[in-house]
């Protein structure tokens, strides 16, 4: 993809540009040559969030637009940790729960980008790790050939170094002070090394993107080209940090949040998100969104913009397959027939502030009595109360009406594998488990 107008106005058309170090530079840069650019994401779990896919899609959109990235999984600074937007120091890894995080962060960012470094495609980029050269100092060494650029004045004065040390209780340790220092770096070796004239970042790393465009200067010269540009950081409608969900974050890797709960994530966005959302989440064309938006306010309980927010963002991480699969099983949850054939995560995760049980299965195949599941699980006090209920009409299990009190349950009887669901009432869901 190719396009005759400048990256900027693309990204900042689609919500991706709150700053810029020096934006005609970098328009003219744009201009005239192919640029090298990179943004850094830092390897503190096993799994990147919908948090990330900000600068994962802005990186990505710069690649279709003919330019070259590169990402750096920071196995060095990661055993470090950012204080930017931190009151409290983070978290020291050891080297093998880096590892592992690093081989995550690989495969996801292959959902977005062309990372394969095959010379036969220009713009195809390439994935570095910073320890690869950071490692590679001695404690002098960087003193030396670093530290004696770098004015510890403006390091302080630093946003998110002057909160730690004026507002904070905690202060800021020598370790965190240096991580500025050691992503300053990462800049310069890349502008040697590969030619990048350009980092990204979310709002908070301006401080950290800033120290390497100096260090830069400071280094090879005040006519050095290096530049920096952040996109902000994102909040949701009703105030909540975009990208988490009920305390938790909504993660890329499908074995820590489904392809259904990550659609559902996506189908539940807020009316004056959606259309924000699209721009920065989505390929799709910008008077393609613009439809949606007018869908979105003469039918709003339509939903038709959030339905493809949900298809769209899904796709591009999951592939056609996750979408489907989390499509059919929003279609069985939330549909009139019977719950079956359900995968346990799907209901787990569709359920997952129910009540829950958990039941021997030796039992189940032996055949069980409704009332005695349901004052396992918690839908009644007692067996008397449990056939009130039912003779009342208000159970369900697996969504069809149950209407005698004495039916047997058997394993035909699970919507999953090893689940059932029953719901007494319009909203009260209880998860049985048989194991």
């Amino acid at each position: 993809m190719t396009s005759d107008r400048n990256p900027i106005d693309v990204l900042r058309a689609r919500g991706f540009v709150q700053d810029v170090t020096d934006e005609d530079g970098l328009r003219e840069l744009f201009a005239t040559e192919q640029v090298t650019y990179y943004v850094g994401f830092d390897p503190t779990a096993p799994s990147l969030h919908a948090g990330n896919l900000v600068g994962m899609m802005a990186m990505s959109w710069l690649q279709r637009l003919g330019h070259r990235p590169i990402a750096i999984a920071g196995g060095a600074t990661g055993r470090i940790g950012d204080p930017s937007g931190r009151d409290t120091e983070r978290e020291l890894l050891d080297d093998d729960r880096i590892e592992a995080n690093l081989a995550g962060i690989r495969r996801q960012l292959a959902h977005v980008m062309d990372l394969s470094d095959d010379p036969d495609r220009p713009t195809a980029g390439k994935l570095v790790d910073n320890h690869d050269w950071l490692s590679a100092f001695s404690f002098l060494g960087f003193l030396r050939d670093v530290g004696t650029h770098v004015s510890v004045n403006q390091m302080i004065a630093r946003e998110s170094v002057k909160k730690r040390l004026e507002e904070r209780e905690q202060g800021l340790t020598f370790t965190e002070l240096s991580y500025q220092l050691l992503q300053a770096y990462d800049y310069v070796h890349l502008y040697e090394a590969e030619g990048c004239r350009l980092q990204g970042g979310g709002s908070d790393q301006w401080g950290n993107i800033t120290a390497g465009t100096d260090l830069i200067r400071r280094i090879h010269g005040s006519d050095a080209r290096a530049y920096g540009l952040v996109w902000p950081l994102l909040l949701t409608a009703d105030g909540r940090k975009f990208g988490k969900s009920a305390g938790n974050a909504v993660w890329l890797d499908p074995e820590m949040t489904s392809p259904y709960a990550y659609y559902q994530y996506w189908l539940n966005t807020h009316d004056a998100d959606v259309v924000r959302f699209l721009k920065l989440f989505t390929y799709l064309e910008l008077d393609e969104i613009a439809e949606l938006e007018g869908q979105l306010e003469a039918d709003p309980a339509g939903r038709a913009a959030q339905r493809r927010l949900a298809e769209e963002a899904t796709r591009i991480i999951h592939g056609a397959d996750g979408v489907a699969a989390a499509q059919q099983a929003t279609e069985a949850l939330f549909g009139s027939e019977r719950f079956t054939g359900i995968d346990d995560r799907v209901l787990a995760d569709a359920f997952d502030a129910a009540p829950s049980a958990e039941l021997d299965r030796a039992a189940l195949d032996d055949g069980l009595g409704l009332l005695e599941v349901m004052t396992a699980v918690g839908a009644a006090k007692s067996n008397g109360e449990a056939r009130r209920l039912v003779e009342q009409g208000g159970v369900r299990l697996n969504n069809v009406p149950v209407e005698d009190a004495a039916r047997t349950l058997g394993p035909d009887d699970l919507a999953g594998e090893t689940t059932l669901v029953l719901r007494v009432g319009k909203k009260r869901y209880f998860l049985v488990r048989f194991r």
